[in-house]
C-alpha cells in the first residue's frame, strides 16, 4: 500500500513497549522503538484500528491465532488512531483495520480493510518466506507449540492457551492432540457450549482417539455439572434424611463437579457404589469411571480414585 515505507523516517525517542510476546500496544511516542528499531529483530505486523470496534478486536484476535505458531518470530503491534493520529496519518490508514508488515526498519506491504481468511493466511505466508522464517527449523515444531499450548493451560493462561491451540488446530485439523487441547481450554474457560459444539465437529478420524475421548468426558459432566449448579444444599438434605437415597447422591456429584469440587464428587461416588454397587445398572462406577478419565492419566486425583474403586470391587 502507498506511504507505508515512510514511516522508518517518523517520529523516535519514545521507550520501548515491550516486544517479548507476539502482540503489544504501541503508540506515536514509542512507534520508532516498538516497531521501526524492533523490526530490525523480527517483522512486525502492525494493525491500525480504534481499540473499541468490535470489527477490529475480532481481526486482531485472528491474526494472533495465526502468528501464535511462529512462537514469536513474527510480532504484532496495535495502534489506535484515536490515541495516535500521526503514526496513522503517516501510514495512510484511512480505512480500519490498515495492515502494514516491518522488517528491517522499512515499511514492506499491506492493505487496508480487514481479509479473508485465505487472504490472510497467504498474507503472513509471504511475508514469513520472505524474511527466511519458511522452514520448519525457523518456526519450531508443532510438538514444541504443543508443549508451549498444554504449559499455558497449566497455567491457567487460557486466552493463550486457546490462540496457540487454535493456531495449531488451522495447520493440522487432524491433529487429536491439538484438538482436545483446545477443547480442554474452553472447558477450563467455562465456554462449555462452545466445547460441546466443537466436539460435535471433530473429525471422524480422531474422534475416538484418546485424547479425544478423555476431553468428552469432561464436557458430559461439565454440561451435567452446569444443570446441576445451585443444588448441593437440597441434595445434601436430601442424603440426611436418607443416605440411600442414590440418585440425590449421584445428584451431589454432578453438582459438586459444577462447582469444581471433583475430590468430593469423587466421595459421593465411591460411597455410592459402596452402598449399591448395582443401582441403576451401575451409575455410580460409571460416572466414576468418566470422571476419572476426564481428569487424564496424570492428575494425582485420578490414581487415587482409581485404586479406592478397585479396594471396593475387590475387598
Amino acid at each position: 500500500m502507498g506511504g507505508s515505507g515512510g514511516a522508518a523516517g517518523g517520529p523516535g525517542g519514545g521507550p520501548a513497549g515491550g516486544t517479548a510476546g507476539v502482540a503489544f500496544d504501541t503508540s506515536d511516542a514509542t512507534f520508532m522503538a516498538d516497531v521501526v528499531q524492533a523490526s530490525t529483530q523480527a517483522p512486525i505486523i502492525v494493525v491500525i484500528a480504534p481499540r473499541l470496534d468490535k470489527g477490529a478486536q475480532d481481526y486482531t484476535r485472528q491474526l494472533e491465532q495465526e502468528l501464535a505458531v511462529y512462537k514469536g518470530a513474527l510480532k504484532l503491534a496495535r495502534l489506535d488512531p484515536d490515541q495516535s493520529p500521526m503514526i496513522a496519518g503517516q501510514l495512510n490508514a484511512s480505512v480500519y483495520p490498515t495492515t502494514v508488515a516491518f522488517f528491517q526498519g522499512q515499511g514492506l506491504t499491506g492493505f487496508q480493510g480487514a481479509p479473508g481468511p485465505a487472504q490472510l493466511k497467504d498474507f503472513i505466508g509471504r511475508l514469513a518466506e520472505a524474511v527466511g522464517l519458511s522452514g520448519a527449523e525457523d518456526v519450531g515444531s508443532l510438538e514444541q507449540a504443543l508443549e508451549m499450548a498444554e504449559k499455558m493451560l497449566d497455567d491457567g493462561h487460557l486466552e493463550d492457551a486457546l490462540q496457540t491451540f487454535a493456531a495449531i488446530v488451522g495447520e493440522e485439523p487432524s491433529n487429536a492432540r491439538a484438538v482436545a487441547g483446545l477443547l480442554r481450554t474452553l472447558v477450563a474457560a467455562g465456554r462449555i457450549e462452545e466445547a460441546a459444539d466443537a466436539l460435535a465437529r471433530v473429525a471422524p478420524e480422531i474422534a475416538e482417539d484418546p485424547a479425544i475421548a478423555g476431553v468428552r468426558a469432561a464436557i458430559e459432566l461439565a454440561v451435567a455439572g452446569a444443570a446441576a449448579a445451585g443444588e448441593i444444599t437440597q441434595y445434601e438434605a436430601r442424603l440426611a434424611a436418607d443416605g440411600n437415597d442414590h440418585e440425590a447422591r449421584l445428584g451431589l456429584a454432578d453438582a459438586l463437579i459444577g462447582a469444581g469440587r471433583n475430590e468430593d464428587a469423587v466421595e459421593q461416588l465411591l460411597e455410592a457404589f459402596r452402598r449399591d454397587r448395582e443401582w441403576n445398572d451401575g451409575a455410580a462406577k460409571a460416572k466414576l469411571l468418566t470422571l476419572i478419565e476426564s481428569l487424564g492419566p496424570k492428575d494425582p486425583l485420578a490414581g487415587k480414585a482409581r485404586r479406592r474403586l478397585s479396594s471396593i470391587i475387590f475387598a
